[in-house]
Formats: structure tokens, C-alpha cells, sequence
């Protein structure tokens, strides 16, 4: 992967933003992110193929069809075959393994994946209303209004029943602190001009109130409605060669995986993210790594609980141990695993179908000394990074392996 592109994750939060004015739709982000990516590869004429991927802009822009906007960004796109993917939250990341297995079966040597959504087009509780469609229908029937907040907020109870509440919150509170510290580091990021100097203490003063939002959450603990897009570019050895792009510049997929769980079935433990473990060791395992060698990862925290959980999920954390090993800064841009070094989707937005395709991008950017002023060092000795996307509750996960394209 390489040329990788964001555009602003557009939200409360961000100067541009004002609810009762006039904002981009769907197709300036679309056209943004694919432009982007362009001019870095050479222009359209080097892609063969395009991949899109989108949760509901059936529902909040009344847009379907969005394979149909790719020739959209530039007339060279014309005629040339593209695909749409949705699997909720981690539609950008099955757009991205479109593209890979496009260029695994020798069908395309470049590919240009796209990640959108534009969510803001609604009041939240109403937006809520639609992102419940990642859930199984007949539970949101009997759901809370705020579904996804009410999922994980069960999520969250039942890790504070067994661990318990104040342990476990000490964990959430860091989760939120670092991502806000990481997101101001991004000129991109939703949380960047976030200017409140003590965070905890912000945190602390928002006890999870039942009556005015869920049980067991605060609204910090939760991911950004955000308006944004990100593209990036797949190629095949030939099609690096092709764009004129030294492999320096360029992260390999060494291993991937995509999982699901059954959408009409609980979770098994509410405390663990069974889908996300299956799916991440699988792609460690085809990548020929462990954790231990990772340099940094992109996890999915739609919640606070959810960042603590992947902890566990990934073995770095032995069960119930994750909220200390983030108390304790261990996923800290300084720590033992930086996670989330933009910000995550706390921090830098959660773009619903165009996540995926971000948590790529900040990879690619880490890996190749492309992150500015939100840069890690990468050492020689661990040249990895992974993405971990998740659409639903646990439901479909994707989890990709990269390496640095030159090491």
C-alpha cells in the first residue's frame, strides 16, 4: 500500500463545523480522498480497478450505488471496474481486502480504495437510529435509543461487575487522554484544536449517567459522529514500478484476516472481543510474527472499553488486565505499543465506513516517516504494524499486517 490520503474528520469539535450551515456532501470527500491518492501514483491512468467502502449512505445521504462515484473523481476512471463494500463500522477495511485479493489473483496491479462516510446530516439521536442498523434488527427493537453507546455500555457493566468499576475506569479515562493528546498532533483529526489542559479531570467530572445518556458510559468515552474520507493506493510489485513509487515508500501486507460472528447471537462474554482475537492472531499467524514484534497498531475503540478490551483481545493484556497495562501508559504514543497515534477514532474521528481505510493510512504514514508531528519512532527490530477494524459488536473484524515495503 502507499499514497495514502485523509481529508478533515469533519465533526463537533472542528472550527469548520456548524450544524446549521451548509457542508460538503458525500461526493466532495469521495472526490478529495480519490484525488489525493492520485497524485501521488501518477494519475488515473495507472489504476485498473476501484474499491469503495460505505456503511449507510443509503440512509443518511440517500445515496446508494457509491461504486458509481469512483469514475466520479476523475474522468480516467472511467469504464474501469470498481466495487462497493459494507460490513458497518469495517466497511473501509473490506474495500481494502477487495483490493488485495484483486491484486493476489493478478486481476489488477493497482487499485484504488476509497473509505466514506458522511454522517452529520442528522441530530444524533436520530444518526443513532441508523448506525443500530450494525446491530441485529430484532434486538434494537428492545434496544436503548443510543444502541451502539447501549451495547458497549452493557459491555462496560459487566467488566466493572467483574473487575470492578473504579479499576476499570482508570483505564477508559487514560484511553480517552491519549487519544485526545495523540489526535492534537494531527492537523486532520477531529479532537486537533481540543484545547482543555486537564483531561482527566474533565473525565473524572462525567460519571456515566443513565438518565441522560447510558448506564455505564460518558459521552467521552465514545467515538466521534464525523464526516470524512480516506484513500489509499493497493499495487502489486509491477504496479509500484508502474506509479514510480520506491518501495521506501510504500508499506507490504505480510498477513490479514477477515472474521465474522453470528449478528443474531450475544456475544459470547460480554468482557472479551472474541471476533477481534480470532481475527487478529490469524493475521499474526499468517504473517509469521507475534505481538512482540509490532511496532505500533490502529485498534478499533468505537469506546473506551472497546480500546481495553483489544488490549486483552491481542494478548498484551492477560483478561481483566488490560485496564492497568493502559492505566500504566503501556499504549501511550511513548509506551511498550503505541495505539491509535492519530487518535483512533476518539481522537481523530470515526468516519464509520471510512475507519478502515484511515487506520491504514496512519500505518503507511508511521512506517514510512510520512506522520509529521504525530511521527513514532519505528525501530529496525520491530518494522510492524496492524490494523485491527471492527463493524457491529464483534461481528465483522478485519486485521491487517504491515511491514515497512524496504526493510
Amino acid at each position: 500500500m502507499a499514497a495514502g490520503y485523509n481529508t478533515i474528520s469533519l465533526g463537533t469539535g472542528r472550527k469548520e463545523f456548524h450544524p446549521k450551515k451548509p457542508r460538503p456532501g458525500l461526493e466532495p470527500y469521495i472526490k478529495e480522498a480519490g484525488q489525493g491518492t492520485l497524485k501521488q501514483i501518477g494519475g488515473a491512468k495507472n489504476v485498473d480497478e476501484g474499491a469503495i467502502g460505505n456503511f449507510m449512505a443509503a440512509r443518511f445521504n440517500k445515496q446508494g450505488h457509491l461504486a458509481g462515484l469512483i469514475p466520479y473523481i476523475d474522468d480516467e476512471l472511467q469504464y474501469k471496474p470498481c466495487v462497493r463494500t459494507e460490513g458497518a463500522c469495517a466497511s473501509g477495511a473490506l474495500a481494502l481486502v477487495a483490493a488485495m485479493k484483486s491484486v493476489l489473483a493478478e486481476t489488477a496491479d493497482v487499485v484504488l480504495a476509497i473509505g466514506v462516510e458522511v454522517q452529520n446530516t442528522m441530530k444524533a439521536i436520530y444518526g443513532a437510529d441508523v448506525l443500530a442498523g450494525a446491530g441485529w434488527f430484532q434486538k434494537r427493537k428492545n434496544g436503548h435509543a443510543y444502541f451502539f453507546p447501549g451495547q458497549f455500555s452493557d459491555r462496560a457493566q459487566a467488566y466493572y461487575d467483574k473487575y470492578g468499576m473504579e479499576y476499570a475506569r482508570k483505564g477508559m479515562k487514560q484511553w480517552f487522554v491519549n487519544a485526545v493528546e495523540n489526535a492534537r498532533l494531527c492537523p486532520t483529526a477531529q479532537e486537533y484544536e481540543n484545547k482543555v489542559e486537564d483531561l482527566g479531570g474533565l473525565y473524572d467530572k462525567m460519571a456515566p449517567n443513565g438518565k441522560a445518556f447510558v448506564d455505564s458510559l460518558n459521552v467521552l468515552d465514545c467515538s466521534k459522529v464525523s464526516d470524512a474520507a480516506s484513500g489509499i493506493a493497493i499495487l502489486s510489485e509491477e504496479g509500484l514500478e508502474r506509479c514510480g513509487i520506491p518501495k521506501s515508500r510504500s508499506v507490504e501486507v505480510v498477513g490479514f484476516a477477515q472474521v465474522e460472528r453470528n449478528l443474531t447471537n450475544d456475544p459470547p462474554d460480554k468482557t472479551e472481543l472474541t471476533a477481534i482475537k480470532k481475527a487478529a492472531h490469524q493475521a499474526l499467524e499468517s504473517a509469521g510474527i507475534t505481538i512482540h514484534d509490532l511496532a505500533t497498531a490502529e485498534i478499533h475503540d468505537c469506546f473506551s472499553i472497546a480500546g481495553v478490551l483489544t488490549t486483552e483481545a491481542l494478548g498484551f493484556a492477560e483478561p481483566g488486565k488490560g485496564a492497568q497495562f493502559v492505566a500504566d501508559g503501556n499504549t501511550a504514543r511513548n509506551g511498550k505499543i503505541p495505539m491509535n497515534t492519530t487518535g483512533g477514532l476518539i481522537g481523530w474521528g470515526h468516519p464509520t465506513g471510512g475507519t478502515g481505510v484511515h487506520q491504514a493510512v496512519t500505518i503507511w504514514e508511521q512506517l514510512t516517516g510520512k506522520a509529521g508531528d504525530a511521527q513514532i519512532e519505528i525501530s529496525k527490530d520491530r518494522p510492524y504494524g496492524m490494523t485491527i477494524n471492527m463493524g457491529g459488536d464483534d461481528v465483522t473484524v478485519v486485521a491487517i499486517v504491515y511491514k515497512r515495503g524496504d526493510l
